[in-house]
């Protein structure tokens, strides 16, 4: 490849293919015009006419700066000279096209018509705007080494309110544009994440980009010049516009008293050297004025470093000084000092027992315990336990079905001074031994361990034993949470009191969390959301709901069970939350929550729009909360208005008081605000580590460089926005490549959850055997009359490029979830290659055909089997997903009113068809 700049076609604008100069001129009018036709016949240019007119003095230089940002008309000569006379002398302008003159050319000649000596020499024939020759840096690379900017959404523009604007900087002596090319380069590279960036510059016959390559050096940019532009021989349409860069860089310096190397300038960012002074003209609708300002503070810094060592590195310059260090590093969260915690989280819920005995606690049911009776059963656990050898410095097993007991036997292994190990008894056998052998507990409390009542029989008196706890430092572990791992074997990270309690202090007071409140324990204990469910209801006074397991997967029986007890704080993954929303939709009565968070997985703002239409944000907050096992659930907080969801925002807000971010590039350099890079989270909440992993705690939890202590290097991709919110940009492996595109996965869930019609989506691909056999496919979920899935795959064709459209869009009546709520892309069903079939009339199952029989029909469509009245629908290969699609078609086809629970209580057609569903 070439490793000239390539001009690429874009919109025309005849300023940017013009030139002026402006020179002061003393004389007679007629001296000037001869001493201008001279000057042309020596460079063998066509005579030009000058136009001469006389201006008042006050309005003299508004006049001149008019003729200079006037371009020539396409059709109008390649010239236009304009003398204007003034009470203080006269300015004579000259507007050229770039090609027949170049930058310093058109200078001298001004010069020479204002009554200067002609140049010695050779007349240039190659001189862009106006001095040196533009920077190359060598052939441009192929494939992956490509980069224009990558991330762009850091440049802050508001596409509302587009208009040009100017910043002016002061820069180092000696800089000339060889430098300012390469300092640019590195800044931007540094905000876009990416290795190169193409700078845009000006050669004779038009702009062009250079290259730049932050590996290298200034020596290395300059050691191949760029060569001039293709012209129209070449294939260059007249009226190409600028190619695209990531910003244009110009130099203004030259003969004339002023030079304007374009009339418009070329790029959304242009930066004009002159001299000392860089000007950057620059659009609103794409930069925000706060990030040029930014830009030129860092480009003036790594410029001074660049100067002083030609040898440097572009990629190794700081962009910060001690200031500037130090405000990025505050803006990623304030020093707060937290209450000092005394004892552990049992402790706490004692308090509450004392307070408020007879408050309700928690309840499953009808089965229901206050504080006191909480309290009571807790402490015989903690007795039994440590008659078992269970205390200080050990770990116990929980693996109970959901129930009061649950909670008890937690509170009850921290109250004897042990950690918890959640397991989720619904987890495969494997996954279980796993965690128990791993995690080394000291026994195990339900599964193949003792079952909790024969723990129990081992304590008989409650008024002995439900006073005494051990006494654990908020230091001590609280409890261990196994997290997936990248080999496949689950990682266990343990957590001490202190950050739970942290974590209530960060929030009690913002959220209003006290006695008044109903939560819901919907989570699976194993799912550190959990924790914050829990705990964050029981250090706080509140009412523990814990959710059955059967209700967990039925949206209309959790809306019902929400509205029964009353909820008043919910917690869920946006997964859940969409399934609830569509629940409610349905319902007539409305629900009494006045705040939902969201955590566990990146939440799309745009679907609370209909959700504040039916409850406004005066009466129920939406908070949605970034966090990781490994920083105790929650590090941020962004409440969602309306305005936020119609927006589609990103940001999951500022850091709890006590927490922190820093956003780090891959060599772990602190980024500037706006910038995209990895997440590193410090403070009250980071875990004390990996379980029997000192190598992985060691490569994932980090020395703090800049404010002491440890950082949890978080895997996920952010940018800290100039006014200290954060935006969540999904995980740093979320990127695809298709046909040598790299692509983001969300970008089309998100343009796929723009239509009013689809209410959730995933998006997966296919890598097929071959690369060039990769494949997207988005699954989604539509609301009740939507149109075909065909019309929405057209729609996504009409706004994203052809390779990021799905091969197939399929549609589900829910995502598949995890026992954490979040997606699980494993139970995604094959895509939908071909359209499902029609749907078979009852008749199908042939004349006069019992309910029983139509049923067995709508079953055997659904699993793609032949079904018996006997097969269970479980055994046949059904699951959630395709439970939900079973129900919503038996109730279409008016065969029965059927839930989730019918079915998981009775899997065959037989007993479907006994358990009821009237048929309409």
């Amino acid at each position: 490849m070439s490793s000239r700049p390539q001009p690429t076609r874009q919109q025309s604008d005849p300023g940017r293919s013009c030139h002026a100069a402006a020179v002061a001129v003393a004389g007679d009018p007629d001296e000037v015009a001869d001493r201008f036709a001279a000057a042309l016949a020596r460079r063998g240019l066509a005579a030009a006419r000058l136009w001469v007119d006389r201006v008042p003095g006050p309005v003299a230089a508004a006049r001149r700066a008019a003729e200079l940002a006037r371009p020539l008309p396409a059709d109008g000569p390649p010239l236009r000279a304009v003398l204007l006379r003034h009470d203080d002398g006269a300015d004579l302008v000259l507007v050229a096209r770039r090609g027949p003159l170049t930058g310093r050319a058109l200078g001298e000649l001004a010069v020479e018509a204002a009554g200067g000596a002609p140049p010695a020499g050779a007349e240039p024939t190659a001189d862009p705007d106006g001095g040196d020759r533009s920077p190359g840096g060598g052939p441009e690379p192929a494939g992956d080494d490509v980069e224009h900017e990558g991330d762009t959404a850091w440049r802050g523009g508001n596409p509302r309110a587009d208009r040009r604007a100017s910043y002016a900087f002061a820069v180092p002596a000696g800089t000339d544009r060889l430098a300012l090319t390469g300092a640019v380069g590195a800044v931007l590279a540094r905000f876009g994440g990416v290795r190169r960036v193409r700078v845009g510059t000006l050669l004779d016959e038009g702009p062009a980009v250079v290259p730049v390559a932050v590996d290298g050096t200034l020596r290395d940019l300059a050691a191949r010049p760029a060569e001039p532009a293709p012209g129209p021989t070449s294939g260059r349409a007249p009226d190409a516009g600028p190619p695209e860069a990531a910003a244009g860089v110009l130099t203004g310096d030259g003969p004339a008293d002023t030079y304007l190397p374009s009339l418009a300038p070329p790029w959304p960012l242009t930066l004009t050297l002159r001299g000392t002074t860089v000007t950057c003209d620059f659009r609103t609708g794409v930069w925000s004025a706060e990030v040029v300002a930014a830009v030129a503070r860092y480009v003036t810094r790594v410029l001074g470093q660049l100067l002083a060592d030609g040898d440097r590195a572009l990629t190794d310059c700081d962009l910060f000084d001690d200031a500037e260090r130090d405000r990025v590093v505050a803006l990623g969260g304030a020093a707060v000092d937290l209450p000092e915690p005394t004892g552990g989280i049992h402790d706490r819920v004692a308090g509450w027992a004392r307070a408020t005995p007879d408050a309700p606690a928690v309840s499953y049911g009808d089965d229901r315990l206050t504080y006191a009776q909480l309290d009571a059963r807790a402490g015989r656990i903690a007795a039994a336990l440590r008659a078992r050898g269970c205390g200080p410095g050990t770990r116990v097993g929980v693996c109970l079905e959901r129930s009061v007991d649950l909670v008890a036997a937690l509170l009850g292994v921290l109250r004897s001074g042990a950690a918890y190990v959640p397991i989720d008894p619904t987890y495969p056998a494997e996954r279980i031994r796993y965690t128990v052998e791993d995690s080394r507990v000291t026994l195990l409390v339900g599964a193949d361990g003792v079952e909790l009542d024969e723990l129990l029989a081992d304590v008989a008196d409650d008024d002995a034993v439900g006073a005494g706890a051990a006494t654990v430092g908020p230091d001590d572990p609280a409890y261990v949470i196994y997290t997936s791992g990248s080999t496949g074997r689950p990682k266990g990270v343990q957590v001490p009191h202190r950050n739970v309690l942290a974590l209530l202090a960060a929030t009690r007071d913002d959220f209003g969390l006290g006695p008044t409140d109903t939560w819901t324990m919907f989570h699976s204990s194993a799912f550190d959301f959990s924790v914050w469910e829990i705990w964050g209801c029981l250090l706080t006074g509140g009412h523990l709901v814990v959710v059955p397991h059967l209700v967990v997967r039925d949206p209309a029986e959790f809306h019902a069970l929400l509205r029964a007890e009353r909820v008043t704080v919910l917690n869920q993954t946006p997964s859940a939350f969409a399934q609830l929303v569509d629940a409610d939709r349905r319902a007539v009565r409305r629900l009494g929550l006045r705040l939902v968070v969201f955590g566990g997985e990146p939440l799309d703002a745009g679907m609370l729009t209909g959700w504040f239409d039916r409850y406004p944000e005066r009466a129920c907050r939406m908070v949605n909360m970034f966090g990781i096992t490994e920083t105790t659930v929650h590090v941020t907080a962004q409440t969602i208005d309306r305005g936020l969801a119609l927006a589609g925002t990103r940001s999951v807000g500022r850091p709890l008081p006590g927490w922190y971010v820093h956003v780090l590039d891959p060599a772990g350099r602190l980024l500037p605000p706006g910038a995209a890079g990895e997440i590193h989270v410090g403070g009250a909440g980071v875990a004390d580590g990996y379980l029997h992993r000192d190598e992985l705690t060691a490569q994932r939890f980090l020395p703090d460089p800049w404010r002491g202590g440890r950082m949890y290097r978080s895997g996920d991709r952010g940018r800290l926005l100039p006014d200290g919110r954060l935006e969540h940009l999904g995980r740093l492996d979320d990127q695809v490549k298709i046909r040598g595109y790299r692509i983001e996965l969300d970008e089309i869930r998100q343009v796929l959850l723009d239509d009013p019609d689809v209410l959730a989506v995933a998006v997966t691909v296919d890598t097929g055997a071959d690369a060039a056999d990769a494949r997207l496919h988005a699954y989604v979920v539509l609301a009740d009359g939507a149109d075909s899935t065909a019309d929405l795959r057209r729609r996504v064709a009409r706004i994203l490029p052809d390779y990021m459209v799905p091969a197939t869009v399929t549609p589900l009546p829910a995502l598949p979830l995890t026992a954490n709520g979040k997606l699980d892309a494993a139970r995604l069903p094959a895509p939908a290659v071909r359209s499902l079939p029609a749907a078979r009339e009852p008749a199908d199952a042939g004349a006069g055909a019992s309910r029983a029989e139509r049923i067995r029909v709508v079953w055997e469509r659904v699993l793609g089997a032949e079904v018996g009245p006997e097969d269970n629908f479980f055994d046949l290969g059904g699951n959630s997903l395709l439970a939900l699609r079973l129900l919503r078609e038996l109730r279409a086809q008016g065969l029965g009113e059927f839930t989730p629970r019918h079915l998981y209580v009775h899997p065959t057609v037989r007993a479907l068809v006994g358990a009821g569903g009237t048929e309409r």
